[in-house]
């Protein structure tokens, strides 16, 4: 007769019973992507020296900036890359300028205006292997700022690991929020030598003035001296305020509750003409003689708006009006060049459409490429410069309707993004 258990299975019981009774607790553990707030001494800040240094790999880059042959591409908070793209198939990484803080830049012949932190800096591009900071504008962008001690207040993406699941919330841990709010978080017709932004911008030329916005202030600047920028005055817009958009001697700025119309035919003293209000939601805009293109996207940093195309009337710019809305899946960045409107959708791609008649764009989709995840473009002279969470990519768009890829620069640390 035959064991009823073998040894193997009666060894496997043994064990089975014996750790049974030694099994651990099991804790749960939650992980969030915060931003911890860090405290500087903005004198420490200035004693830094300034010096360009050797190209560096992209890591998580930000915003995008087109000079002549040149392409300037943000690194938020470390500094600006500096590429020759004269030929975009083949753009060449120059050199870095590490600045602490940094997050917009615009470029008025061969100045190019960069935050850093609370101050406005303004470097030659003379020679552009031997870039030198030529003057700091001190104390300008307050938003971040206690004067009174001389202590900025800025944020750090952290992830936090930790067993509490209201980390945050019961204990002040940090400040909770989506990855979309981290920092890495428009073919204008601005005129004289000044180069060309993005829609996301928030810095902006026109008229030898330079404009910056923050969350609620536009903030002038005389650049008549290209190399000696003179701060004339905060002008106050209101909370919400995310992007700038200059056409001819107007305004355009973009709000997470709408777009404000500023005339700025006084260059040192914009005054506003209207406001077009909408749901709340991430709003930037580019525009034409007739129209302005806002795009509303939902989101945690967004809150709970729509995800649209607004085409709004802007002939009478006292009483912009909404002409037509057109469902999207999550736009962020868009770009106009003549009939042609270029939109990234996120995670969702990058769509093309001709809208010289307004009443019928969603008719006349020209692509959407849904391999190019896309948060902002520049319809440039050369190329469609694209940005997305995978790196910089340029195409050629002089078909429309079908984009031709160049090149693309591949990041370290590719951005999440909703």
């Amino acid at each position: 007769m035959k064991p009823l258990y073998s040894a193997s299975s009666l060894l496997f019981l043994l064990s089975v019973l014996i750790f049974s009774s030694c099994v651990d607790e099991v804790n749960s553990s939650y992980t969030y992507h915060t931003m911890m707030p860090i405290y500087l001494e903005m004198s420490d800040v200035r004693a830094r020296i300034i010096t360009t240094e050797p190209a560096q790999p992209l890591d998580n880059p930000g915003k995008i900036y087109i000079y002549e042959d040149y392409l300037f591409i943000n690194e938020p908070t470390k500094g600006i890359h500096i590429l020759n793209n004269s030929n975009p198939a083949k753009p060449i990484n120059l050199s870095f300028i590490p600045i602490a803080g940094n997050v917009d830049m615009a470029v008025n012949g061969k100045i190019l205006y960069a935050d850093n932190y609370v101050d406005l800096l303004a470097f030659d591009l003379s020679n552009i292997n031997d870039i030198k900071l030529v003057k700091r504008v001190e104390d300008v962008f307050t938003h971040m700022y206690t004067h009174a001690t001389g202590e900025i207040i800025t944020f750090r993406d952290t992830v936090i690991t930790t067993e509490s699941p209201n980390w945050g919330i019961e204990d002040g841990g940090g400040w909770l929020m989506n990855s979309s709010m981290s920092f890495s978080s428009n073919y204008s017709a601005a005129a004289k030598s000044y180069g060309t932004g993005g829609s996301m911008a928030r810095f902006t030329l026109a008229n030898l003035h330079l404009y910056a916005v923050d969350e609620s202030t536009m903030r002038v600047f005389d650049v008549e001296n290209p190399s000696d920028p003179t701060f004339v005055k905060p002008i106050d817009l209101g909370w919400g305020i995310e992007t700038i958009f200059p056409f001819e001697d107007k305004l355009f700025i973009g709000s997470n509750v709408g777009m404000h119309i500023y005339d700025a035919s006084t260059p040192s003293s914009p005054t506003r003409m209207a406001v077009y209000e909408h749901v709340q939601a991430c709003d930037p805009v580019v525009v034409n003689s007739d129209y302005a293109f806002v795009t509303l996207r939902n989101g945690t940093s967004c809150w709970n708006g729509a995800n649209q195309l607004q085409v709004i009337d802007i002939k009478d710019l006292y009483h912009p009006t909404l002409k037509k809305s057109y469902p999207m899946l999550n736009p962020h960045g868009l770009g106009l060049a003549g009939d042609f409107l270029y939109i990234t959708e996120g995670i969702h791609g990058l769509k093309s459409f001709n809208v010289s008649d307004v009443m019928n764009i969603d008719q006349n989709q020209l692509e959407f490429l849904t391999s190019e995840k896309s948060v902002d473009l520049i319809p440039g002279p050369k190329s469609l410069i694209v940005i997305g969470p995978d790196g910089v990519c340029q195409f050629d768009y002089s078909n429309p309707a079908k984009l031709k890829k160049l090149s693309c620069i591949q990041v370290t640390n590719p951005t999440k993004f909703y």
